[in-house]
């Protein structure tokens, strides 16, 4: 029988995104495991600035590639986003804003939940995003 995965509420991790299909495992969550040398563990609404951060470090998630059933992302979409990607785009002033209910626990090994929280998507009464 395999875990339930938790994510940073200390509830069952909800997925992140079927379309596009993200995840380390392409399931649509953001699980891991000791296979996943890059922590893609932080559901992320990318931003166009992320993306242009990202690319500008040498992950170009924009560009389809489909050869890897990969159509690239556009601003908006939800993506698995690495940890310390996560973290270096936080520091850089572009960290794309976190789904938590979909971010796995494993996310609080490097980062305060008090600082997920801060940097929280949310929807306002309308069905908006606030963040």
């Amino acid at each position: 029988m395999t875990p339930i995965a938790h994510n940073v509420l200390g509830e069952e991790l909800v997925p992140c995104s079927y379309d596009p299909l993200t995840g380390y495992y392409r399931e649509g969550c953001c699980d891991t495991g000791p296979d996943d040398e890059g922590v893609h563990v932080v559901c992320a609404r990318v931003t166009q600035a992320f993306l242009d951060f990202s690319l500008a470090r040498g992950n170009d998630l924009s560009t389809p590639r489909p050869e890897w059933r990969f159509a690239g992302l556009k601003p908006g979409d939800r993506w698995c986003v690495g940890v310390q990607r996560w973290l270096e785009a936080l520091h850089a002033g572009v960290a794309p804003p976190v789904v938590l209910e979909s971010t796995h626990a494993a996310t609080l090994e490097h980062v305060p939940l008090e600082v997920l929280q801060q940097h929280a998507w949310r929807k306002t009464a309308d069905g908006s995003p606030t963040a």
